[in-house]
């Protein structure tokens, strides 16, 4: 590996250290369904975006639920003996990708076949702190 691309990884893990996320790859709801759900919690604190998610009757909730509670873990291992109340973490951002989409044929009239799109999707959670921008602002 050459000298600037060894830099640029070791730039890059040194900020994957500060950056705190949870990916759910190939999940099998649709985009549009799961953005419904995402959109509803960017931006919020998580105990809030938790509740909102437990309490949404959409089913796309419950796989985000979870997401957002690894996201918490992942957060957690990083900052041990810090509680999250103090931190006041926030989702500061949600993707929803599109994943693979397995094609299916449904038989139609008159010896035809219509295509059916099972799609499938990518979700990445990114939490942070409001706690760490007050102490860089002083």
């Amino acid at each position: 590996m050459g000298s600037r691309k060894q830099e640029r990884a070791d730039q890059v893990k040194e900020q994957r250290k500060t950056q705190y996320f949870a990916s759910l790859k190939n999940n099998p709801t649709s985009p549009r369904k799961m953005r419904l759900v995402a959109d509803m919690i960017r931006g919020m604190e998580v105990n809030k975006a938790l509740d909102t998610l437990r309490f949404s009757p959409k089913e796309a909730s419950i796989k985000l639920e979870k997401l957002l509670m690894s996201a918490i873990a992942n957060w957690q291992a990083k900052n041990e003996g810090v509680r999250i109340e103090d931190s006041k973490l926030f989702v500061k951002e949600v993707f929803v990708n599109s994943g693979r989409v397995l094609k299916r044929l449904r038989p139609a009239p008159q010896g035809r076949a219509y295509r059916i799109r099972k799609r499938s999707n990518h979700v990445t959670i990114y939490l942070d702190s409001h706690n760490k921008e007050e102490k860089t602002d002083e």
